[in-house]
């Protein structure tokens, strides 16, 4: 089965930025979908080891109790991102699933 997800690139809707909706299968992570069709501002540099910080997305409010609680490692890397903020995730550490089909993820200015 296959899922919708939207890659917003900066700015954001609201500033007209471009947006790529794909259609990953079951337990794809967000990431990897990014990096198979080519979705640009996501550089994946660490190929998914949660090792890098370069899959960071702001995943919308309405869409945070869908997803997993982050990890250590996560929170980690995250502490080397620039521009986090709350709704700041990894993609490598998101698994695209029905309860995620639909979801919209903004990129962050400075991984482009």
């Amino acid at each position: 089965m296959k899922y919708k997800v939207t890659y917003i690139e900066y700015p954001g809707i609201e500033a007209g930025g471009k947006a790529h909706t794909v259609e990953l299968a079951e337990g794809w992570s967000l990431m990897e979908g990014a990096v198979k069709h080519l979705i640009p501002g996501i550089d994946a540099d660490c190929g998914g080891a949660c090792a890098c910080a370069t899959c960071q997305v702001y995943v919308a409010p309405e869409w945070q109790e869908r997803l997993p609680p982050k990890s250590e490692m996560e929170e980690t890397m995250l502490d080397f991102a620039p521009d986090v903020k709350p709704t700041s995730r990894l993609s490598c550490q998101l698994r695209m699933g029905p309860e995620l089909d639909g979801i919209v993820l903004n990129l962050p200015k400075s991984q482009h």
